[in-house]
């Protein structure tokens, strides 16, 4: 049976119009045109940063890793580039009290051989002391290097939630780029996905057609209990811990009860 693509008894509410294909085609065709224009906006853009200056600072800085303190030169692993992501940390607190969108970017940034391949190494670094990172590390199965820059300035420590860029010359090292926010979201691929679906990313900022899902506060499915339903409650955690040995629900957020 063909459906009637003006039928009303067809028509979804709060849903996209229900088109035949070759109208849907025609629609997409229009908006591809928009895609393209973007992606060589974004190739314009990357072609910008390659052209920055950048900053030298002194590699021999030492940070803290699984061997003790390092040089922070040796975080490029003998490679020319480097790209770290600053995870944020809160002293003290729990697995599940630590920051669910630096877990997410950490998440996302697991394996780093197309990095390592392109000859770019890959390394987290955050503030907190080493012997509660290696904790969280080993807990998460983390198998990139992390390292901890507590009260090292910047560029190597300073803010964290950032992903930030490196060269080294010899024993010579640079910062060439730095971004956080929503530029971070160039590491995690889910949301480009999620911005490929009808109700995008369910977030109450986006611009959605009437009728569709009213959205929630931003990265509200970033942390779930133990049920994987989206949770911002006493015993939720930052979605991927679920899947970690020993991930039982607990009676606190951490660093949150002791906010408020």
């Amino acid at each position: 049976m063909t459906i009637t693509p003006d039928d009303p008894t067809t028509a979804l509410p709060g849903r996209p119009p229900v088109v035949d294909l070759a109208t849907w085609q025609a629609a997409r065709d229009e908006l591809l045109v928009r895609e393209k224009a973007h992606t060589r906006q974004g190739d314009a853009l990357a072609a910008a940063r390659r052209r920055l200056p950048m900053v030298e600072f002194d590699g021999t800085v030492e940070v803290v890793g699984p061997d003790g303190p390092v040089p922070f030169l040796d975080l490029f692993q003998g490679r020319d580039e480097l790209v770290v992501y600053k995870h944020m940390w809160h002293d003290g607190a729990p697995h599940q009290g630590q920051c669910e969108g630096c877990t997410n970017m950490a998440w996302h940034l697991k394996d780093a051989v197309y990095l390592n391949a392109r000859g770019v190494s890959f390394a987290i670094v955050t503030t907190g002391r080493w012997e509660e990172v290696a904790s969280f590390v080993e807990f998460m199965g983390y198998t990139q290097p992390w390292y901890s820059v507590r009260d090292v300035d910047a560029p190597i420590g300073g803010d964290m939630g950032y992903l930030t860029c490196f060269l080294r010359d010899g024993d010579r090292a640079f910062l060439t780029y730095s971004t956080t926010g929503r530029g971070n979201e160039a590491a995690a691929g889910f949301f480009s996905l999620l911005d490929m679906t009808p109700y995008g990313r369910g977030e109450a900022w986006e611009d959605n057609p009437e009728g569709r899902p009213e959205g929630r506060h931003p990265c509200w499915y970033w942390r779930s209990d133990a049920d994987g339903n989206a949770a911002w409650g006493p015993t939720s955690r930052p979605v991927p811990q679920w899947t970690r040995p020993g991930a039982t629900p607990v009676q606190t957020l951490g660093r949150r009860d002791h906010d408020h």
